[in-house]
């Protein structure tokens, strides 16, 4: 889809559809929708008055036009209460009308910056809500469908409408607004792929070609050197799989220094089915997303190379299966990480923070300055905070707070959980230096000490996405399936970082 600024009032655009907005509550139409009104002859009043327009939040409203505008149709989309609109409201908004828009076949669209100069929202703030809302909205993943979607067309053109005086930054909004969508978009598509086409060596793949398509740097390291240097927690997850391990190892430079700024670690389990301590059959379909981690790490770094902050990012990713067989890691079996701690496994389904032991020690081996990592890590976070947001936990303080606004500001929330020492004891083994699960209770805490013993004193925050990496209904710019949670929050965090 292709987005532009364009340079004219709403009521002078011809295109498919239009989109204005109305707020809960409010009497008459303002601003640009009164003056549509007003080439309407009071169309739109008299459906406020009427209640047919109610402003409520991703209501959606249709008039035709009648050839009183040179666009055909008019969308009036519901923004709730004015003074509780958000960035991410008009983003959600966006995305449910243009959705709706594009089932009536409409190809064409034009919108204001919806909520610009409302609550301290900035015309910047507002345009890229805008993009962000249409092209994260109007995401589809149909690459094994061949029937072609029922009555549905294709959005291809997005006009956001402004001055002249508004026109560059409208263009630079909504350039910066399609990079993170896209780079979103793409984790994605990973995340959806079936596990069968996605496996270790695809994902190590898709790694190449960002570095080529992007001028970044790739390595990808291979059993033999994984073995070499030391990685036998994930040697241990991975032999259980006739598919290779791959460790991947794909960095951003956009300093002079040769230091590590910031490593982005990502579970890259392709598929899980709990190995010997093997999963349910029921929901085990959606283990192909258990390498989300992995995807977003990757994805976020398309962002970095485009918007180019001064500041060195690196991306690592342990990719395996988790499969039961005759040469599966087995309960009770003792691992050694690669910093030299032994691990005793307890649950073969606790594996991704035994893969992600050895990505942390790597990161250290590296000298990062700051460690992230992004996990699908424990079901006891989804039913702590449900879908709604991330766990985040740390042993920095001003690190987890720099995460949590950026994830405010992209509208991927983020909740910080407690790291206390009291939890560490659950972990203590009898016959290693830890073992990998520390019980019934607080699982997703546990399962945040056991990656701490791999941390020392690295400013680090691990987030725990296994809520909200999927999701299995439309809500505003989230589709059904992979979500690309935390695309956008990573490259806003690095990007702060960077200033």
């Amino acid at each position: 889809m292709e987005i532009k600024a364009v340079v004219s009032d709403i009521v002078n655009i011809k295109a498919g559809a239009i989109i204005v907005n109305h707020f809960e509550g409010r009497k008459h139409p303002e601003g640009d929708t009164a003056a549509v009104d007003k080439a309407l002859d009071g169309a739109i009043s008299q459906l406020i008055k009427q209640g047919d327009i109610k402003g409520k939040l991703n209501e959606i409203t249709l008039l035709h036009s009648l050839g009183k505008l040179p666009a055909s149709r008019i969308v009036v989309s519901g923004l709730g209460k004015k003074n509780e609109l958000t960035v991410n409201r008009v983003r959600s908004a966006t995305a449910e009308t243009c959705r709706w828009l594009r089932q009536k076949g409409v190809t064409s669209v034009a919108s204001v910056a919806q909520g610009a100069g409302i609550n301290h929202i900035n015309l910047e703030e507002a345009t890229k809500a805008v993009t962000e809302g249409a092209l994260l909205g109007l995401y589809t993943f149909r690459r094994y469908i061949t029937k072609k979607e029922d009555n549905a067309g294709e959005i291809k053109e997005l006009m956001i409408v402004g001055s002249e005086k508004e026109k560059p930054r409208i263009e630079r909004a909504t350039t910066r607004g399609r990079i993170l969508s896209e780079a979103a978009s793409w984790a994605r598509d990973l995340v959806n792929e079936p596990s069968n086409y996605m496996t270790p060596e695809r994902m190590a793949e898709a790694a190449r070609q960002l570095a080529k398509d992007y001028g970044l740097s790739v390595e990808v390291l291979e059993r033999e050197q994984m073995a070499e240097a030391g990685m036998g927690a994930l040697l241990g997850v991975s032999q259980g799989s006739q598919q290779p391990p791959k460790f991947i190892i794909l960095s951003y430079k956009g300093s002079d220094s040769n230091e590590v700024d910031i490593a982005l670690a990502g579970k890259g389990i392709t598929f899980d089915s709990g190995g010997i301590s093997i999963k349910p059959s029921q929901g085990m379909a959606d283990m192909k997303g258990d390498m989300a981690g992995g995807a977003a790490v990757l994805a976020a770094l398309i962002a970095l190379a485009q918007l180019k902050p001064k500041i060195n990012v690196t991306a690592l990713v342990p990719a395996t299966e988790n499969l039961p067989s005759g040469t599966a890691l087995k309960p009770g079996d003792i691992l050694t990480a690669m910093n030299g701690k032994t691990i005793e496994v307890l649950n073969t389904d606790a594996e991704g923070r035994l893969i992600l032991a050895d990505a942390l020690c790597y990161a250290k081996k590296l000298g990062a300055k700051s460690i992230i990592d992004v996990a699908t890590l424990t079901g006891a976070c989804r039913a702590a905070l449900g879908t709604v947001c991330t766990g985040a936990f740390s042993n920095n303080q001003e690190l987890a707070n720099r995460i949590i606004a950026a994830g405010n500001e992209t509208g991927e929330l983020i909740w910080l959980l407690p790291m206390y020492d009291e939890y560490k004891e659950q972990l203590k083994s009898d016959i290693a230096d830890i073992k990998n699960i520390g019980g019934r209770y607080g699982g997703a805490i546990t399962a945040a000490k056991f990656l701490a013993e791999f941390i020392n004193d690295t400013p680090w925050v691990h987030l725990d996405i296994a809520g909200t990496s999927e999701t299995d209904k439309e809500k505003g710019y989230l589709v059904k399936g992979a979500t690309g949670v935390p695309v956008r929050t990573l490259v806003n965090l690095v990007l702060s970082m960077a200033k």
